[in-house]
């Protein structure tokens, strides 16, 4: 069997694949990305690279027998000027910088090609460890309200249409109204911004209210960014008052799905997968 090679950024994701694969007994082997990837990884078979070093990467993958490759985790967009390239970067930056100047999924997909006119195989999560995609319905104990239900359906039509425009995957609405949308700071800031908005305006601790939603952009293949939530997520939605979570389920991540349902059940906020978007692929 083909070992599955990991490009490991920050965050939990990297090893809950990693986890998930070898659990179905496939091999795996992560390349933990400096300044990005923790020290986490080195419980699996790994090595380290540094951001430019393509050709490195590669000869690592195909010494380790890799056939698939999977991108995971939480990379900071480098500043280029400081990146040091290697001979096979260096013949891919004209390709790789007019993608960056078209945006992330842009950027992503000519990281993509790249692999593949390697010789490997660009898998998503979906395939390599299904387990962790999120199912339609309810997970742990606390149902929506009507209202909840309602702020959902708006939040999701809100989602769909800042994908489209390659924004972000998230958005936060409280009674009909659209508290905020994801952009370049990722979910965790844009939660955090909701806090700083006026009680009246939206759910506090002990009278929670308000719902964050995620989705995968229409303009992504599913393959390197799907949205992710775990129990951080719960806890920083708390934290600001919401009453739930709902994500689009089989284009969305649970890590933890156990500790996710603890921690809901525990702060009395409701995690739920929806429906899939009308337009996703």
């Amino acid at each position: 069997m083909k070992t599955l090679g990991i490009f490991a950024g920050a965050g939990d994701l990297p090893l809950a694949i990693a986890e998930s694969a070898q659990e179905a007994g496939r091999p795996v082997f992560l390349l933990g990305l400096k300044g990005s990837a923790g020290s986490e990884i080195e419980r699996f078979p790994h090595d380290w690279i540094a951001m430019g070093e393509t050709g490195r990467a590669f000869k690592l993958l195909h010494a380790h027998n890799c056939g698939d490759v999977l991108l995971a985790g939480k990379v900071a967009r480098p500043k280029f000027s400081e990146v040091k390239l290697d001979a096979k970067s260096v013949m891919a930056l004209p390709k790789i910088l007019n993608a960056a100047r078209k945006g992330d999924d842009a950027l992503l997909r000519a990281v993509v090609a790249m692999f593949e006119a390697d010789g490997f195989r660009m898998v998503g999560v979906a395939e390599a460890a299904p387990g962790l995609l999120a199912k339609e319905g309810l997970l742990g104990k606390v149902r929506p309200s009507a209202m909840h239900e309602s702020d959902i359906t708006l939040a999701a039509e809100v989602v769909r249409r800042l994908g489209a425009l390659d924004i972000g995957q998230a958005a936060v609405v409280c009674e009909g109204l659209v508290l905020a949308v994801e952009a370049a700071e990722g979910t965790d800031a844009m939660i955090v911004r909701v806090g700083q908005l006026p009680d009246n305006l939206r759910g506090v601790p002990g009278k929670p209210n308000g719902v964050l939603f995620k989705a995968l952009k229409p303009t992504q293949d599913g393959k390197t960014d799907l949205p992710v939530i775990g129990v951080e997520t719960v806890r920083r939605a708390a934290e600001v008052g919401l009453a739930g979570i709902a994500v689009e389920a089989q284009r969305s991540l649970v890590i933890n799905r156990r500790g996710v349902i603890e921690a809901a059940d525990r702060a009395g906020l409701f995690v739920i997968g929806a429906p899939p978007l009308a337009d996703s692929k």
